[in-house]
């Protein structure tokens, strides 16, 4: 029976024209309801966290930092500029820097230099208040020994160098 029914020419005109009534739905309303059920609020400020010791070498910093709340984050902005002393410091040294955790390594900086660092979170509703700012120290660049002027006897030795940074250093260690 089968073959005979698929072997017959089916008509599928329809004898009459539908009659469909055209309406417009207004659904403003539900996508009103719809927004706001999906909607998250932007996350509040981060709290960046102070230097830790060896988070700095002379070319990079460690920065760190949290959110102390359960607001969805998609994303970190982390901005940073050298600290100058400067009145007019120019404002195109400022760096920006698109990160997902909350710990980002900042490289290729300059030796015992000063760097202000603030952070904002970020997700599908904005952006927050940045974080208060904080300031990290690179480590200094190792001294020059001036190798000319060493002079030693038999219980004593004089070694001189000189720093390669343009900001003082605080201090040195000599090991033998």
């Amino acid at each position: 029976r089968l073959e005979e029914f698929l072997k017959k020419e089916v008509d599928l005109e329809l004898s009459t024209l539908p009659d469909f009534e055209e309406r417009i739905i207004d659904f403003s309303e539900v996508e009103q309801l719809m927004n706001s059920i999906n909607t998250i609020p932007a996350p509040c400020a981060p709290v960046i966290s102070p230097q830790t010791p060896n988070a700095a070498t002379g070319t990079s910093l460690r920065v760190c930092w949290g959110l102390f709340s359960d607001d969805t984050v998609e994303c970190y902005q982390l901005c940073y500029k050298p600290v100058s002393n400067e009145r007019h410091s120019d404002e195109r040294a400022e760096h920006m820097l698109k990160v997902k955790e909350t710990y980002c390594t900042i490289t290729n900086l300059l030796p015992n230099t000063q760097y202000e660092f603030w952070v904002s979170a970020l997700n599908a509703s904005g952006i927050s208040p940045p974080s208060e700012r904080a300031v990290y120290v690179t480590a200094p660049s190792p001294p020059t020994i001036k190798s000319k002027k060493i002079r030693s006897c038999e219980n004593a030795a004089l070694v001189c160098w000189e720093s390669r940074d343009v900001n003082p250093v605080d201090s040195y260690t000599v090991e033998l």
